[in-house]
């Protein structure tokens, strides 16, 4: 479990710490090991700098010692090394948490390290297909050379990925039952829950496809299966969109979350307000949405003309 971290000169107490620290994340906070293993390379990250820049053992006494320049001496190499604002972010929230635990289980107390600025990465701009774009999208999808429920299936699942703003698991998360409503009640990041209109148009291709497919899709069972009824991949349907867009000749940033994007857009050049665009998308701030406004500023700019009441 301890991975190449052993390599390096731990004293017994840092070691023991360390191996303690990870069977709290698995057992009381319920992390998956994969996100555990990253907070432990975050560590090892750390470790390995502190072996050049303070040399000897790396115990909890020398961590305890550690003061706010050796902190940012510390970003400052990973920033040499070419690690990006977002990977030394992710870095300092791994390490942050060890310390943290180690101060709630009374084995040292840092201050300095909270007084670590994180680095912010530079956020990008959502990269939407054009609206022309995602109906080709759509249209191709429904007439591939396969099984015809599975090429209905794909264009059920690209039309509600672009025609409700949905993430690709939350799609896929969708049941019969949920269909049957008006409005779809979505789980998305945080278990958080919202509801989201369908329009005609998509219940309309959706059904079409659940008459076509095989398998009996009723109750809770999810909507879109896969070629032996189980749960479909989300790989599937992004390898299946990959496919798509080569011969439609788009570029590679055309993916199942670019739909989502698109949707976003589209309303608001549409003249939808952010705050219903934000519960929409199950945004949990503003300020990620607004990220939409910078997308087509033109077309944003062309709305604004034409609805406010002093642009005229």
């Amino acid at each position: 479990m301890r991975g190449d971290i052993t390599i390096l000169p731990l004293a017994a107490d840092a070691l023991d710490a360390l191996d303690r620290w990870r069977a709290w994340l698995l057992g009381e906070r319920r992390m998956a090991a994969r996100t555990v293993e990253a907070y432990a390379f975050d560590l090892q990250n750390l470790f390995h700098f502190l072996n050049g820049y303070r040399g000897g053992q790396i115990s909890l006494s020398l961590l305890s010692s550690l003061t706010l320049t050796d902190f940012r001496a510390w970003l400052a190499h990973n920033a040499a090394e070419n690690i990006g604002a977002s990977s030394r972010a992710r870095t300092v929230a791994g390490v942050r948490s060890f310390f943290h635990w180690l101060d709630r289980s009374g084995q040292l107390h840092n201050e300095a390290v909270d007084l670590l600025k994180v680095p912010r990465a530079q956020r990008r701009l959502p990269r939407p297909v054009t609206e022309y774009e995602a109906k080709e999208i759509v249209a191709l999808a429904g007439v591939t050379e396969k099984e015809s429920w599975l090429s209905l299936r794909d264009e059920a699942l690209f039309t509600v990925l672009y025609g409700a703003g949905l993430r690709i698991g939350e799609a896929l998360s969708l049941t019969a039952e949920d269909f049957s409503r008006e409005q779809v009640i979505v789980t998305g990041k945080g278990n958080k829950q919202r509801s989201v209109p369908l329009l005609p148009v998509v219940r309309k291709v959706v059904e079409k496809y659940v008459a076509a497919c095989p398998y009996a899709l009723q109750g809770t069972k999810p909507v879109f299966v896969g070629a032996r009824g189980e749960t479909l991949n989300p790989a599937v349907a992004q390898r299946n969109l990959r496919s798509l867009r080569r011969q439609l000749g788009l570029p590679e940033s055309v993916t199942p979350h670019a739909l989502r994007h698109s949707f976003a857009t589209h309303l608001l050049a549409s003249g939808a307000d952010l705050r219903s665009l934000q519960e929409l998308l199950g945004h949990s701030s503003l300020s990620t949405t607004q990220l939409y406004t910078k997308v087509d500023p033109q077309q944003l700019s062309n709305v604004y003309r034409a609805a406010h009441p002093r642009a005229k």
